[in-house]
């Protein structure tokens, strides 16, 4: 089955990363494949995780007792909860891939300059993500991350994968710069992540077509998924 084993969606916060999984969780299973190279799958989301962590602070606090991890802010209290995150990645991918009876494994997350990048997140990806892995960047300015950000937040249902958000303040510190193209320069279609050849894409989204779950949104995953496909079949055992 022509179908991509592990696939990273990866972007700055509102930039589609979810409305691209939902679209494609609302796409037929035939069509999935043939036009996505994506079939039965599973998602992988670090945000329930640190959701988690802000819900247990919230209840340390109200009895009394320090918080583990976050700031009373709402920052982390250790730059390195980050990497922990993408550990916790990865052990939930083994956990997986144990009794998987599906085709693929959709893992995503966030990272700003702020607190590491994408090239320090990577390094915390294990060997059997790695082997396997293929990226989808998300991409779009800043200011249509802030833009989105603000619409898509809906204060009654904060930990929901779809319409959770940050302040203005918190998503500027922390993911306004991003390392993306530093990582990609002089690295066209495929990143050597640790001892590992990983194929990539940048699917452009400051146009947001994502949004409307439409058929531009549906055209232009077909192109960029196509072409990951090519790329993971091309590459280096």
């Amino acid at each position: 089955m022509d179908v991509l084993k592990t696939l990273l969606l990866i972007a700055r916060p509102a930039a589609g990363k979810s409305e691209i999984i939902n679209y494609l969780k609302n796409t037929p299973y035939t069509e999935r494949v043939e036009r996505y190279h994506i079939g039965n799958f599973e998602e992988i989301d670090d945000f329930p995780m640190l959701w988690t962590w802000y819900e247990e602070d919230g209840i340390l606090a109200e009895m009394g007792y320090p918080m583990l991890h976050t700031t009373p802010d709402g920052y982390f209290k250790y730059p390195y909860l980050w990497n922990l995150l993408i550990e916790r990645i990865s052990l939930e991918y083994q956990k997986k891939m144990r009794d998987f009876s599906g085709d693929t494994v959709i893992l995503e997350f966030s990272r700003g300059s702020e607190h590491g990048g994408y090239k320090n997140a990577f390094q915390h990806l294990s060997g059997e993500i790695l082997k396997d892995l293929a990226i989808l960047y998300v991409d779009v300015p800043w200011e249509e991350s802030l833009r989105k950000n603000r619409r898509r937040y809906n204060p009654d249902r904060p930990d929901s994968i779809l319409e959770h958000g940050l302040s203005d303040e918190k998503l500027e510190r922390l993911y306004r710069d991003t390392d993306w193209n530093e990582l990609i320069e002089g690295q066209p279609d495929y990143l050597m992540i640790k001892d590992y050849q990983v194929p990539y894409v940048v699917f452009e989204n400051a146009d947001d077509v994502t949004t409307d779950q439409g058929k531009e949104l549906g055209a232009r995953l077909e192109t960029k998924l196509g072409r990951l496909w090519s790329l993971s079949q091309q590459k280096e055992s």
